[in-house]
């Protein structure tokens, strides 16, 4: 990986999961992580395998427990988690094929 990609993906993930935040960082770096709270299991889970998948109601079941800008920083994490599994799996496979 660049140095450049390295240093944006390092300073992508202090800013999403360990920034200041309306979700206490330590969630959301365990949504990031895939290992939520049980109460976002489920839409975590899905925003990690089918993202295209998540409906309102997913969304509206946790609105009585997260205001919007915190369902909008789980989401986020969510999401910029599985981005970070999938980019360490795919150098993996690179390395990997490289030797």
């Amino acid at each position: 990986m660049s140095t450049t990609l390295a240093a944006m993906k390092r300073a992508t993930h202090q800013a999403v999961l360990e920034g200041p935040g309306t979700v206490d960082g330590s969630i959301r770096q365990q949504v990031g992580s895939a290992t939520p709270p049980p109460d976002l299991a489920v839409l975590v889970q899905k925003i990690r395998d089918h993202a295209y998948r998540v409906t309102d109601a997913d969304v509206d079941a946790l609105r009585a427990h997260y205001s919007e800008d915190q369902l909008f920083e789980v989401i986020v994490a969510a999401a910029f988690g599985a981005a970070e599994h999938r980019l360490q799996r795919a150098l993996a496979v690179v390395e990997d094929a490289c030797g």
